[in-house]
């Protein structure tokens, strides 16, 4: 279950712009494997020092200025900066904290059905004895990424059930039906996926 419960905001978050965004990118993070344990129930300059330097570690925005603006432009700027981070979040697979992560939250019979690997094969990337292949790597990525835009609808149990539960939206299909052999997250019936996981943000449970 998601341990981001933000009940606090302050600056630089303090406006309608900055704070859905950097939810955003915590949630992200977080099911990206990348934030580690701890429950998150503020949002601000510290917290987002913090974040950022966690993110840093994993090897994503490493560019991005540590300095968290302050009022008018420079808010404008740091409007930017979320925005650009989610974008390398997004575009970054981090398949040494992802796969852990989603083990944890899926279970391996499930996750290895999913990226369409044996359970062998995935015990094997997850203790490191072998590389993870850049194709199982971008899958491991995708399914973060969709459990991310799950986290705010489902707990963990209904994270889960929504990968084999049939949808009206997908033609009658459960998700897990479009995510067939080899699949790639560029693929038709994967983007499907993500557009019924991104719809949650905006909408009710679906």
């Amino acid at each position: 279950m998601s341990e981001i419960r933000i009940r606090t905001v302050g600056e630089p978050f303090d406006d309608r712009q900055s704070l859905p965004l950097g939810v955003q990118v915590l949630t992200r993070a977080e099911a990206m494997g990348i934030l580690g344990r701890g429950a998150i129930d503020r949002l601000d300059a510290s917290v987002w020092k913090d974040v950022l330097a966690r993110i840093r570690r994993a090897g994503v925005g490493r560019h991005l200025p540590e300095v968290v603006p302050k009022g008018g432009a420079a808010r404008e700027g740091f409007v930017r900066q979320l925005r650009q981070l989610n974008d390398a979040l997004e575009a970054s697979p981090v398949p040494a904290s992802e796969g852990p992560r989603l083990d944890g939250l899926l279970g391996r019979e499930l996750l290895a059905r999913l990226l369409r690997v044996s359970v062998v094969s995935l015990r094997r990337y997850l203790a490191g004895t072998r590389s993870v292949p850049d194709a199982v790597a971008a899958r491991l990525h995708f399914l973060a990424l969709v459990a991310g835009d799950l986290a705010g609808a489902y707990n963990d149990i209904g994270v889960r059930r929504w990968f084999d539960r049939p949808r009206t939206l997908l033609d009658g299909l459960s998700p897990a039906e479009l995510l067939e052999a080899e699949w790639q997250p560029e693929d038709p019936g994967p983007r499907r996926v993500r557009d019924l996981a991104r719809a949650l943000v905006w909408s009710p449970a679906t």
